[in-house]
């Protein structure tokens, strides 16, 4: 058993159970270092200058602070590739920090927008009650994990809790920009399309990118829940519809949806989908933008990320909800009355779906 143990791959595998075990501290790490302003404070308006732990720490807390446990999240994070270190033997094996292409998605921009807040949304005390409880989404998947931390599903807590649903919202709007600027630049099914319907268009961002780069779609619909569209600001040619996407919805050349089929069970897509298909003229398309994890499971960055959010909608918004295959979508969405499925990969994570009548 001594020279098993004592083996290269028994070593491997008690150094990988190590690091798994205490991978609580990447997330947590992140979490501090958005909430201490730490990119911004190294980005500087572009200069990105190396900085030590010490004079990160005179810019983001002017009356003092540990200088050297900052720099052991640092450090941490640095392995993650979210900061660049630098040593120099000038200073005396001073370690000094810059932000990496990862590091830098947490730098606020010109409209305040970033990552940062897509950090701190998935790391709200309400949402770090439900992770103990993962394993009951096992036991029974009636019932999310959130749900039995929280007492009730996780979007009525957010209505219910303005700092918490403010929070979304920037995180998603922060999320969300990036994204569409890319499907805008490369997709080119919005062409033909005069009247686009938004579904889950929360305040009308996505609608507005749209139609400022594609002035023939003469109206956009922007569909949520009555609640939600009320506090949705004016936009020129947008109309701000209430509903609910599981009774009707408003038709159109082409409906558009971000990031909705994810949080619901095969059931309740199936049936968001069949409203779509019914508000659609012939020739009509679903476009649909969503997760879809690959059909084998690998350890690429891309499989990882995926698979994790997969997890975190089975935590927190529905036992049942998940991250799909592009199969499973297919097969969704012949099941609702489509008749032809294309997708497009503009983005790592998110792949956009085109389902035509």
């Amino acid at each position: 058993m001594a020279e098993r143990e004592a083996s290269e791959s028994r070593k491997q595998a008690r150094l990988a159970i190590y690091e798994l075990a205490n991978m609580i501290s990447v997330p947590m790490s992140l979490n501090a270092i958005v909430r201490l302003n730490v990119a911004d404070a190294i980005w500087q308006s572009g200069s990105n200058t190396p900085l030590s732990a010490s004079e990160i720490l005179a810019r983001i807390l002017p009356s003092g602070g540990d200088a050297e446990n900052l720099q052991r999240i640092l450090r941490l994070l640095t392995t993650y590739g979210v900061f660049a270190e630098h040593i120099t033997v000038d200073d005396g094996g001073q370690r000094k920090y810059s932000l990496t292409e990862i590091g830098k998605t947490l730098v606020t921009d010109e409209d305040g927008l970033s990552y940062a807040p897509y950090v701190l949304q998935h790391h709200q005390d309400a949402l770090m009650r439900a992770w103990p409880l993962v394993h009951e989404a096992v036991v029974d998947s009636t019932e999310e994990p959130f749900v039995k931390a929280n007492g009730e599903a996780a979007y009525s807590y957010y209505v219910k809790d303005p700092e918490m649903n403010e929070l979304m919202l920037k995180a998603m709007s922060g999320v969300s920009v990036p994204f569409m600027k890319a499907v805008l630049e490369g997709y080119d099914g919005f062409e033909g399309v005069e009247r686009l319907v938004d579904v889950g268009g929360s305040g009308g961002d996505c609608l507005r990118m749209i139609l400022g780069k594609h002035p023939h779609v003469r109206e956009g619909i922007n569909f949520d829940l009555p609640e939600v569209v009320a506090k949705a600001p004016v936009i020129p040619g947008v109309t701000h519809v209430g509903g609910d996407m599981f009774k009707s919805i408003p038709q159109g050349d082409a409906i558009f949806m971000k990031w909705i089929l994810t949080t619901w069970t095969d059931e309740e897509c199936k049936k968001i989908m069949e409203n779509c298909y019914k508000a659609l003229p012939e020739g009509g398309k679903l476009i649909a933008c969503e997760p879809v994890v690959p059909e084998e499971s690998d350890e690429s960055h891309r499989t990882r990320a995926l698979l994790e959010g997969d997890i975190f909608v089975m935590t927190i918004y529905r036992a049942k909800g998940k991250h799909r295959t592009e199969d499973q979508f297919r097969r969704l969405a012949l099941s609702a009355g489509f008749t032809r499925f294309r997708s497009f990969h503009f983005d790592y994570f998110y792949t956009l779906l085109e389902f035509h009548k």
